[in-house]
């Protein structure tokens, strides 16, 4: 993992993805938000974002193609409790014809903190085989966008190193 975490300031310079209330279903036992919930977001978080390029329900019924995850990976920094307020950003870190490695940062945006991350590899799918398959060139200029976006930033995402692209 790298050993830097990027700062509030830095993440805000993604585009959102989402933003929410932590509400008192979403808090476990200990008195904070509880991991189904920041993995939740997140997920919903990265999904605005695909969704966006063009992977939705009718590319998915359409094309018969879709994206499964493959890989993610859970961060936390700081808890979420009743009535925080949160937001999800997106990046994009990189691809290859059939796979995408991104991750997403959701930020209290009470406290003014990164709260935590999620790594994801996204696997490009043929539905009706089931298997792996090539992204048309219209999704890849898509991811190509935010690849690009991502470059241009002057932090480096604080990947786990245990997920990448096999190229």
């Amino acid at each position: 993992m790298a050993s830097l975490l990027p700062t509030f300031e830095q993440v805000l310079l993604l585009p959102d993805s989402i933003e929410g209330t932590v509400t008192s279903d979403f808090i476990d036992l200990n008195g904070h938000m509880n991991v189904v919930h920041y993995l939740d977001r997140n997920s919903d978080g990265a999904d605005v974002l695909v969704r966006q390029i063009g992977i939705d329900e009718a590319y998915r019924s359409e094309r018969r193609l879709g994206l499964f995850t493959a890989e993610h990976h859970l961060m936390y920094y700081s808890e979420l409790r009743e009535g925080d307020k949160f937001t999800v950003h997106t990046r994009v870190l990189g691809r290859t014809d059939k796979a995408v490695h991104m991750m997403t940062f959701l930020l209290d945006r009470s406290g003014e903190r990164l709260s935590n991350t999620l790594e994801i590899m996204l696997v490009h799918v043929d539905l009706e085989a089931r298997r792996a398959a090539a992204m048309p060139e219209d999704i890849t200029a898509g991811f190509d966008h935010h690849i690009a976006r991502s470059a241009a930033l002057n932090w480096a995402a604080p990947t786990c190193g245990a997920i990448g692209l096999r190229r």
